[in-house]
């Protein structure tokens, strides 16, 4: 059994997806045995919905080494669920290869610093862009740098918002991370 972290900053929908995936055999062979806030979020609550051993570690300076002491060995992928917080390079290095993020754009277009979230897709709109979509990648030190596992897209049509957009690639989200978790695990 493949044991999995996953760090989560908000409402936790793509932790109770992933949940919702292991539960159904989707993502075979793995559970999730720690989630990890770095704020009071709803994440922490669908974990302890779901008796998974949940810890908050407030965001910080200090957040990465704090993080670091509670891992454990045993670990075969830390999952960046809606984590807002960015991981010191030493963390990202110690973890190489094992750490994935989800981020809501395809990159490399509408990554990096300040750039996630409602961000993400005024930027978008803003520059007039014909398609976007999300991109499961590995975590690097280098903010959103990281190889890409597995990314899908969707036209952007004229009559798109900010929140439309935001719909369709939640909607992207949902299907191709159980995807790229199975793909990291080799599953």
């Amino acid at each position: 059994m493949k044991n999995i972290i996953i760090l989560v900053s908000g409402s936790g929908s793509n932790l109770q997806r992933i949940i919702d995936t292991i539960d159904n055999g989707e993502i075979q062979n793995a559970k999730v045995s720690l989630v990890v806030a770095d704020r009071e979020c709803f994440g922490l609550e669908r974990a302890k919905n779901h008796n998974i051993e949940n810890v908050l570690i407030p965001r910080g300076k200090n957040f990465s080494s704090e993080l670091s002491k509670i891992i454990p060995e045993n670990t075969d992928l830390i999952v960046l669920a809606g984590f807002l917080s960015i991981l010191k390079p030493e963390f990202c290095e110690n973890w190489v290869g094992k750490i994935i993020n989800i981020h809501p754009a395809l990159l490399p277009k509408f990554g990096g610093k300040g750039m996630w979230g409602h961000h993400v897709h005024h930027a978008v709109i803003e520059a007039k862009e014909k398609e976007s979509g999300a991109t499961v990648h590995f975590v690097t030190s280098g903010i959103d740098e990281g190889e890409a596992i597995l990314q899908k897209s969707f036209e952007v049509t004229e009559n798109d918002t900010p929140e439309t957009v935001a719909e369709k690639v939640h909607s992207i989200e949902y299907e191709i991370f159980p995807k790229a978790i199975n793909k990291v695990l080799g599953n």
